[in-house]
């Protein structure tokens, strides 16, 4: 008796590789998002820090840092006028974090869109953009 050898045929395995290609279709791209929307959610979560950190300094010092102060005045007693009389000793921050592509977050005061503005340009770290790489202000945080 001869033994005869079981195999695919091509067509078997044609079939396994479109049904695997058809699932990659739709479950790699919600995998790939999942990154982004962990920097967009990490890039939030900053703003709403440094806000909370501004608005600590403007109860001291009846006054927001001025956009040449920046945001640095959180970290070190900032120079120039308005001086900061009551500037809390060791800051309000530790240190100012990067966004989450590793760009510094902005700062505008008087801001065009609210009191201050702070925001950051996104994954390319240019101005506008669409998608990842478009721009995140605290005007737009929930």
């Amino acid at each position: 008796m001869i033994k005869e050898k079981q195999a695919f045929t091509l067509i078997e395995v044609m079939v396994v590789i479109v049904i695997l290609s058809v699932l990659a279709a739709f479950v790699v791209p919600k995998i790939i998002a999942r990154p982004d929307e962990a920097r967009l959610l990490k890039a939030k979560q900053d703003m709403r820090v440094i806000e909370a950190a501004l608005k600590l300094y403007k109860l001291d010092n009846y006054t927001y840092p001025t956009t040449d102060q920046g945001l640095e005045a959180l970290v070190t007693q900032p120079l120039g006028e308005p001086a900061p009389r009551q500037w809390k000793e060791g800051g309000y921050l530790d240190q100012l974090p990067k966004d989450p592509w590793g760009f510094p977050y902005y700062y505008l005061f008087p801001g065009q869109h609210k009191e201050f503005d702070l925001w950051s340009h996104g994954a390319d770290g240019l101005p506008g953009g669409t998608d990842t790489n478009s721009d995140l202000g605290n005007w737009q945080l929930d």
